[in-house]
């Protein structure tokens, strides 16, 4: 593919994006395995305040005339996203060259978000034919203008001569937005994996309605599974489900509201009694997992530390949807784990 080399004095319109005042909470990529991958690590860095760090991604050809300009630079900011397209490459003379459409968002201390498009160049050079000190992958030219576009949609199609885009997941790019409007002031930074917030585990269900006929097609919901946050001993998600008809919706959960009646009114005591008074529902699933062999999601929360009183759920997945089939309560604060079943129904039809 014919390679286009951008203008490296470009990069300058990069100056004003960049710092996180939450420096401590942005995720720590380092990663030079590809292409895209730099890009993202020197965002990374960026956020993060490691600013020596991202210099480093840089070849010969930096983006200031110095560190203390390219510190300087930004002053103004306060978090940056990145966002890449599809990677284009070009072999010349012992090296791979590769173009890589971007798109970032800058919002700065006033809290004023501006986007901003445009394409890296990132070059790799044969390692066998290098001597020390080695070169490993690095950033050679960037270009990025001020954008129209809305953040999600302004990443280029392609550099010069790449491939066309990967089609848009349209249902995962409305879950990951509605999450992160709802969720997002509300939930870590970063899953304890290092995965940062708003990017989901999918699943994918295939079924037929229980009125189908044996030729009818298969029918598909997406489950999405939102990690939120992690506390001493509880972790909570939020579920997104999708399809053709309904669309992409927060998953509830029906729970029962319980009357827990223990022997002379202690709660330390003997559990005297369990009635189900109702039925409410939340958005919250707390230590949940989604088994994909028995297509159901279970909940588990643990109303203290040594787990010995709890509450837990089993949600079915049937016609389209999760109905609650099995809770179980351990309301006795007695040292053991002894839940019992309060709620029953865990029988596909």
């Amino acid at each position: 593919m014919r390679h286009v080399f951008l203008a490296a004095a470009a990069v300058f319109s990069m100056s004003s994006i960049g710092q996180s005042a939450f420096a401590a909470d942005a995720p720590y990529i380092d990663d030079r395995s590809t292409a895209d991958a730099v890009i993202r690590s020197l965002y990374s860095a960026i956020n993060r305040h490691e600013f020596a760090r991202a210099w480093g991604y840089f070849g010969d050809t930096k983006p200031a005339k110095d560190f203390n300009a390219f510190v300087k630079g930004y002053e103004g900011t306060d978090t940056v996203e990145v966002k890449t397209g599809a990677v284009s490459d070009e072999g010349a003379a012992g090296s791979i060259y590769y173009s890589v459409p971007v798109a970032i968002q800058a919002t700065d201390k006033k809290g004023e978000a501006k986007v901003f498009a445009g394409c890296y160049t990132v070059r790799q050079v044969n390692a066998q034919v290098q001597e020390p000190p080695f070169q490993p992958i690095f950033i050679d030219k960037g270009a990025l203008k001020p954008s129209t576009e809305d953040f999600d949609s302004a990443v280029p199609a392609s550099c010069g001569d790449g491939p066309p885009p990967p089609k848009k997941d349209e249902a995962l790019e409305q879950a990951k937005k509605a999450f992160l409007a709802t969720y997002g002031g509300q939930c870590d930074k970063q899953d304890p994996g290092g995965k940062p917030i708003g990017e989901p585990d999918v699943h994918s269900i295939h079924y037929k309605d229980k009125d189908a006929q044996p030729s009818d097609p298969e029918r598909e919901t997406r489950l999405f599974r939102f990690f939120c946050s992690m506390a001493a001993y509880n972790e909570t998600a939020v579920y997104y489900i999708a399809d053709d008809v309904k669309g992409v919706a927060q998953l509830q959960f029906t729970e029962p509201d319980l009357d827990i009646r223990y022997e002379n009114n202690n709660s330390e005591g003997k559990v005297e009694s369990i009635h189900i008074v109702g039925f409410k529902t939340t958005g919250w699933a707390t230590n949940s997992d989604y088994d994909e062999n028995t297509k159901t999601i279970t909940t588990s929360d643990k109303w203290r530390g040594v787990g010995d009183t709890s509450s837990s759920g089993t949600y079915l997945f049937r016609n389209g949807d999760f109905s609650l089939v099995q809770y179980d309560v351990d309301a006795s604060y007695d040292g053991e784990i002894n839940p019992q079943t309060i709620i029953d129904y865990n029988t596909a039809p």
